[in-house]
């Protein structure tokens, strides 16, 4: 299954893009983040960021779409810019009809490193090792993106109910 991994944000949108099964490490195809300039208007940069991501979707080909759900900070703003990137990301993959699926914070962590409170170091540390790379993958969005998708290859397509309930609704056509 090949997975594009993504860890929103609007500034730098992390995008990360394995192929693996459960059971078996992943193999790294590609990884990179989706930037947008600050001193544009939010629908300007959701729009550039929906560019971004088109060309990622059209160039890999992915199976599947694992976004890291937003998780609640303090600053307003910035969960606000992030929902709504994660809401362009979701959105890329539905028109594709590929499955989207939303993993915690904590559930990637805890996939990857065994540790659902594990630091950032540490999850670039182990997508690093887990994925047979010579260093991390900078910035620490694109090693956040590669971990989203490693949680989603080794959770397997069986977790996913959305992929579930559109592989049943074309088994009834």
């Amino acid at each position: 299954m090949r997975v594009i991994g993504i860890d929103p944000g609007l500034t730098r949108c992390g995008v990360g893009i394995v192929e693996g099964t459960v059971g078996r490490p992943p193999t790294l195809i590609a990884v990179g983040v989706v930037r947008t300039a600050s001193e544009l208007d939010v629908a300007s940069r959701l729009y550039a960021l929906e560019q971004g991501l088109d060309e990622w979707f059209a160039e890999y080909s992915p199976e599947a779409i694992a976004i890291e759900r937003v998780f609640s900070q303090h600053n307003l703003n910035s969960v606000m810019d992030t929902a709504q990137a994660s809401g362009v990301a979701a959105l890329g993959g539905a028109r594709r009809g590929l499955p989207v699926t939303f993993h915690t914070p904590s559930e990637v962590k805890a996939a990857v490193t065994g540790s659902g409170s594990a630091d950032k170091s540490q999850v670039a540390a182990m997508v690093t090792r887990i994925l047979r790379l010579s260093a991390p993958p900078k910035p620490a969005d694109a090693a956040d993106a590669l971990a989203v998708a490693v949680c989603h290859v080794w959770r397997g397509p069986t977790t996913n109910r959305y992929a579930a309930a559109v592989a049943a609704a074309k088994g009834k056509k």
